[in-house]
């Protein structure tokens, strides 16, 4: 992507702002409709919206900072150690883009196995505490979430199965300021043009903005979120395919304008292997035929990984569309 042919963004769109803070906020009362609701509108809308969620605390959030600025200042040998038999989930570095992962974020076990990694002889507590806390209310926003989606479309008998069959991916990610160049031109693609493959996403940037979202009309908007503490929610390809299309996955990418380095994490629910991503039959009429086969979620990824799916204008249709 050359960052001279970007089209321009629209000023005008902001992400629809939903509240997640009522600690009444239960399955069955008043607000739990409301806000469900509102998901379902601004999913269909975007895709995506910005989550206010207090049980991730300012003093967390600061917390989770800080920890990712002594993660990705260890040496890249260090870095290196973070190794997964999954793509994606383990360390990467790529042009401005930089990535360490954690899978089963939400388990201590597994927090601590991640900082046993980098730190082979004593681990980090501190920074296993920290992962684990964000990760564990993330969590929880994404259960509320997926809850709110299904009940919306009337297959809430699904809910336990499909809540069951996730694991949970957490992200850091560090985006390096482009170098000057001759043109002047500071605008520079630090993560192309996507769709998540996962469920769902819960996205957190720091600081520094730089993701971008691209409307149904095909229009980008920088994503200035309206709190620091705020989160923005989107859909993956495996949620979109699950609905049988209803929702539509968020394609999105991350641009380098500023000249300070930016920090981000994501955390993604995932399929678990084995489970087979299919529509239930309630969301299947002539209104709304099967749009997708049937598929394992680690095929679908294995394919994205080939040239063909890379190279795909829509993975999710070129790999499982009928």
């Amino acid at each position: 992507m050359d960052s001279n042919s970007l089209p321009p963004l629209s000023d005008s769109i902001q992400l629809p702002v939903i509240d997640f803070s009522d600690q009444n906020l239960t399955p069955g009362t008043s607000k739990w409709d409301k806000v469900k609701a509102e998901v379902r509108k601004a999913l269909e809308d975007y895709g995506c919206f910005e989550a206010f969620f207090h049980k991730v605390s300012s003093e967390l959030d600061t917390s989770v900072f800080e920890a990712i600025e002594e993660l990705f200042g260890l040496p890249i040998q260090t870095k290196e150690r973070n190794v997964s038999s999954k793509p994606y989930h383990g360390y990467l570095n790529r042009n401005l883009y930089e990535s360490l992962g954690i899978d089963d974020a939400n388990l201590a076990d597994k927090v601590k196995d991640f900082t046993q990694q980098l730190w082979p002889d004593h681990g980090n507590k501190r920074i296993s505490e920290t992962m684990h806390g964000v990760s564990e209310k993330l969590a929880e926003l994404d259960v509320m979430v997926r809850r709110m989606i299904l009940e919306s479309f009337g297959i809430e008998k699904y809910i336990n199965e499909h809540l069951d069959s996730t694991n949970y991916l957490f992200r850091m990610m560090k985006y390096t300021p482009p170098p000057p160049v001759d043109d002047d031109v500071e605008t520079k693609v630090g993560l192309p043009s996507h769709t998540d493959k996962n469920i769902m996403t819960i996205l957190h940037q720091y600081q520094v903005e730089g993701l971008e979202i691209q409307t149904k009309d095909e229009k980008w908007f920088k994503v200035k979120p309206s709190h620091q503490y705020s989160f923005i929610v989107m859909v993956g390809d495996s949620m979109c395919a699950f609905l049988n299309g209803r929702l539509s996955s968020t394609y999105h990418r991350v641009l380098m304008t500023a000249k300070k380095t930016r920090y981000s994490t994501a955390l993604f629910s995932t399929p678990k292997t084995g489970v087979i991503v299919d529509s239930p039959q309630e969301l299947i009429d002539e209104e709304h035929p099967r749009v997708f086969k049937p598929f394992e979620f680690n095929d679908y990824r294995d394919f994205y990984n080939t040239e063909a799916g890379f190279a795909a204008q829509s993975t999710l249709h070129a790999f499982c569309a009928l």
